[in-house]
């Protein structure tokens, strides 16, 4: 008499190497195209804008880069945006202690997105509300997913993997009207690199279009005005759309 077992054909034994292996790969592709479906569904209306700032990790809280990163975040929140950062010290912990000094009233929220790395602090005192991810990709997809505006203070090798990353998804309309600001004359210099080495007539890389994606200001007072601007126009949606 067969076993039950026997006459399912799909089984496959765990000596299997090779069939293991497939099942794996097969339920890892599934995995991804589930949560690639569900991050189709989108909200008909945002009850919150929320402006993402990436930048070093290394910036001593005596630097002036780090003044100007804290004053801006605590003007933004102070207009009702939420600030999210990658939960961490630099300039990132500068952005969530401007939102801390901004929410005295509780009404913005001042989150940190994390991963995991083994040589860096658990996330910074100022953050409200915190994530974990253990790898950059989903961390940066959720920063994808939740974010109205990018604030790339500068930074480093993840700083620019950050803000390229945003750079490339609004190139091919993955986000659409979502200012992204290079904040300090080094990201300046890092377009006009792509103006010109993507840009070389008869070997275009890209387009002209996509060089006008960035707004590359030298001030923080010129990113937050670029915000506001936006979020005003955020805030009459929301209105009309009540």
């Amino acid at each position: 008499m067969s076993h039950p077992a026997d006459k399912n054909d799909n089984s496959v034994s765990l000596a299997d190497e090779d069939g293991v292996k497939r099942i794996l790969a097969e339920t890892m592709l599934g995995l991804w195209s589930t949560v690639n479906n569900l991050s189709r569904l989108t909200p008909s209306k945002r009850d919150r804008y929320r402006v993402t700032i990436f930048g070093s990790a290394r910036t001593d809280p005596s630097h002036w880069v780090y003044q100007d990163v804290r004053r801006m975040t605590r003007e933004l929140a102070g207009m009702g945006c939420d600030i999210m950062t990658g939960g961490g010290p630099g300039l990132m912990q500068a952005a969530n202690e401007g939102a801390q000094e901004a929410a005295a009233a509780g009404l913005i929220q001042n989150i940190g997105i994390r991963v995991d790395l083994p040589f860096e602090q658990a996330v910074n005192p100022f953050v409200g509300q915190s994530f974990e991810h253990e790898t950059f990709f989903t961390r940066l997809h959720q920063f994808v997913l939740m974010s109205d505006a990018f604030i790339v203070a500068p930074g480093g090798i993840g700083t620019v993997l950050e803000s390229m990353m945003i750079w490339q998804l609004l190139q091919v309309r993955h986000l659409q009207d979502t200012p992204l600001i290079f904040a300090g004359k080094m990201w300046q210099e890092l377009v006009d690199w792509a103006d010109v080495q993507m840009l070389r007539p008869g070997f275009e890389l890209a387009s002209p279009e996509d060089m006008k994606i960035p707004r590359c200001v030298d001030t923080a007072d010129e990113a937050v005005a670029i915000v506001r601007e936006h979020h005003a126009r955020w805030r009459t949606g929301q209105t009309q759309g009540a």
